[in-house]
């Protein structure tokens, strides 16, 4: 395979830092102190949470895991010491032990890359000897060992920082200011300010205009453009905020206040750079209030790029925070549509106000984000609390709310902590039945073999018993001609395992297999008497391993999550359309109607969102699967952003005209239908209905002066008809 000249650089970097911790504690305890236990364990560990564990970030931040990660492995090497006295009790310490700690992959990309090397500890201490005696001299090699890692990673060619997501937030918030900023020319403003001298846009406050951020040394992902706003750059910007296109560290995917709040703020701003994107494709038009309230969101956008820059929370609001002014230019619209004296504004300049008013509650959205992200701290009440439920809650109790809405068989975290679970538990209950010779090594054939699906497993399985099959020829070999001189193998080690742990991931899984069998036949001759017969032991124990990995990858969910993302997105649409009808019944209702629930569809977006990042990082996918899951997620959101705000931003009227509510309720209906079709598709229930796709859904001029409600519903209506018309395009273009 061909591996970019940067990743290259830093595949050779780790190699160095892991061959020099293992080795720094490694060769003293064997030839200075005569502590093999020490020393195995001072090996392994800088292998197990430099290798195995593909821990993401700069370096300060892998050694900050790697330190947390310390007493943990503390405590599962021990457990793993005391639970070896039984076959049966080690394997249950497994199961429970294999589980938890996969499955802390619901906590973010951090505590999931170092989950693998943590189990490696249990796996290494629960094997015979049962030797209770020895656990201090275990303990204390791990910890030499984890702390030796985690200064090379911060003194020995440290990996370089990441350009932070905060960063790149900025310059997509940037950017959305400067295209509201620029939405009009001056003289299309100067004729609005003409042609409509009764209404006045809302008034100014002592907020900073948006200005360019100002040029700095500090590195940037992707440098703005100052004059390039067009509506292709602004959708394109908006696609490099997809989670599955961040670094692995920089992706905000835990479960606390911080996190939850810059993600959330992501969509917003991703939202923004799309809507904007829509306006400027949308016919020319001239409205002051809307060039005023694109006056504002620029101001905030540029607030809020500050900030982000900064890591220091917003500045507090000015004399008229974003929500006053939506009031107010909610105000103005309704002037328009019901004062007799005035003139009726031209249905484009009121579909340009609807459109307006979606991004200001966008803008409005990711104001409030962006405060919860870089404060930090509880905030009960924030507005919509629907949208904004997390911001009072205790981290205790967020992290509750994530752990139980991914306890289902459903969600691909609990699916992968289960099978992996699974595998090493029967790995473990085989090599102790069997009573295997550093049975251990079935253990890591499992762990670091398994994949989420069954191809890949069985690519890989194939790969790794090639390699070791060569690997322990060699190792064969060299224990055949060396024999019981371990100064040899002390000279063969470092040099093996630099290039095991170089060549292995660039050249593949078979070379990988092969050196490192190499490696562990040269630590093993230098700890304990050992014959040819040792690498033997490894190809059997690895083929045993392989054995266990692919049945459990045939048995267990074997096609990943490429049937999980079309189960949960199916069940998304479904418990999304019918909040379309609904929203509309209470915005226009026919008598009292509650507000929809929207608590369903969220937990269904949560499990559909993670189930989309496992499907994008599994290969060999796209060619089978051409839908636009992404297009679905941003479609769901829309919909719940609509149930949110479309009642907050237009009080429901008393009663509708009996066309308009025809006109809303029939279009709503459709978008159910709609929704409910493309589930169908999704799921593979079926043959497509004969009924083609939504299109859209417009009021016309048979309504004369249509009221902003009536607008806005248009406004969302319509995108989501395109939204949906374009899902079902790539849904049905789908090679099965």
């Amino acid at each position: 395979m061909r591996v970019p000249k940067a990743d290259r650089t830093t595949i050779v970097h780790r190699a160095v830092r892991v061959s020099v911790a293992s080795c720094a504690g490694f060769y003293p305890f064997v030839y200075a102190v005569d502590r093999p236990a020490v020393a195995l364990y001072a090996l392994f560990a800088p292998v197990a949470l430099g290798m195995l564990s593909p821990i993401p970030g700069s370096g300060r931040v892998r050694a900050g895991v790697i330190l947390r990660a310390l007493p943990v492995g503390l405590v599962l090497v021990a457990l793993g010491t005391v639970l070896a006295v039984e076959t049966w009790a080690a394997v249950a310490g497994m199961l429970v032990v294999g589980f938890l700690l996969a499955f802390a992959a619901v906590g973010g990309p951090l505590p999931a890359g170092a989950a693998p090397g943590l189990q490696l500890f249990y796996i290494l201490a629960c094997f015979p000897p049962y030797a209770p005696g020895a656990l201090g001299e275990r303990l204390a090699g791990l910890t030499l060992g984890v702390l030796l890692l985690a200064a090379c990673e911060v003194l020995l060619l440290p990996a370089p920082a990441t350009v932070s997501y905060r960063e790149l937030l900025a310059d997509a918030v940037a950017l959305a200011g400067r295209a509201a900023a620029t939405a009009d020319s001056p003289s299309e403003r100067q004729q609005a300010a003409d042609e409509t001298p009764a209404v006045q846009p809302p008034v100014a406050d002592d907020r900073p205009v948006a200005q360019p951020p100002v040029a700095d040394d500090r590195p940037v992902a992707h440098p703005p453009v100052a004059d390039d706003t067009s509506a292709e750059r602004l959708r394109e910007f908006g696609g490099r905020l997809r989670l599955s296109r961040l670094p692995t560290a920089e992706r905000p995917a835990g479960a606390g206040r911080r996190d939850r709040a810059l993600a959330q703020a992501s969509g917003a701003a991703r939202r923004l750079l799309v809507q904007l994107a829509r306006l400027r494709d949308a016919p020319a038009s001239v409205d002051a209030a809307s060039a005023a309230m694109l006056d504002r969101v620029a101001a905030l956008c540029a607030t809020a790029a500050t900030a982000l820059r900064g890591g220091q929370p917003m500045p507090a609001y000015g004399m008229m925070g974003l929500g006053a002014a939506i009031d107010e230019f909610q105000a103005v619209r309704t002037a328009q549509t019901t004062n007799p004296s005035e003139a009726a504004p031209p249905l484009q300049v009121l579909r340009r106000q609807a459109a307006v008013l979606a991004i200001a509650e966008s803008a409005r959205i990711l104001e409030t984000s962006v405060r919860i992200g870089l404060d930090g701290r509880r905030t009960p009440g924030v507005q919509p609390q629907e949208l904004f439920w997390y911001a009072g809650l205790t981290s205790a109790r967020l992290w509750w709310r994530r752990i139980a809405g991914n306890t289902t068989l459903r969600s691909v975290q609990f699916q992968n902590a289960l099978r992996i679970a699974l595998g090493l538990g029967a790995a473990r209950l085989v090599a102790g039945s069997l009573d295997l010779t550093h049975g251990f090594w079935v253990l890591l054939a499992v762990l670091t073999l398994g994949r989420t699906t069954a191809t890949e497993t069985w690519s890989a399985v194939r790969s790794a018993l090639i390699g070791t099959l060569v690997g322990a020829t060699a190792a064969g070999a060299l224990l055949l001609a060396v024999g019981h001189h371990t100064d040899a193998y002390a000279v063969v080690l470092a040099p093996a395992m630099l290039a095991a742990f170089a060549l292995g991931p660039m050249l593949g899984v078979a070379w990988a297999q092969a050196l490192f069998t190499l490696v562990v036949s040269a630590a093993f001759a230098q700890i304990a008497h050992v014959s040819w017969q040792l690498a033997e032991v490894r190809l059997i124990d690895v083929v045993t391993g392989s054995g266990i990995g692919l049945l459990c990858g045939l048995l267990a969910w074997p096609a990943g999550a490429r049937r999980e993302v079309h189960r949960n997105m199916a069940a998304l649409l479904r418990a999304s359309g019918p909040l379309i009808p609904a929203t509309v019944r209470v915005l226009l209702p026919a008598g009292p109607e509650p507000q929809p629930t929207t608590l369903p569809a969220l937990h269904r977006l949560r499990l559909a969102e993670a189930a989309y990042l496992q499907f994008e990082s599994e290969p060999g996918q796209r060619p089978a699967d051409a839908t636009d899951w992404h297009a679905v997620l941003i479609t769901a959101n829309d919909i719940l952003l609509g149930v949110q705000l479309l009642p907050r931003f237009d009080p429901p009227p008393a009663a509708g005209r009996p066309d308009d509510v025809a006109w809303a309720r029939a279009g709503a209906d459709r978008l159910e239908l709609a929704t409910d079709r493309i589930a169908a598709l999704c799921a593979g229930e079926g043959p497509p209905p004969s009924e083609g796709p939504p299109t859209g859904l417009s009021l016309g001029p048979r309504h004369g002066r249509p009221l902003p409600l009536l607008m806005d519903l248009e406004h969302w209506l319509r995108v989501l008809a395109a939204e949906l018309a374009h899902i079902e395009k790539s849904v049905t273009a789908r090679v099965d």
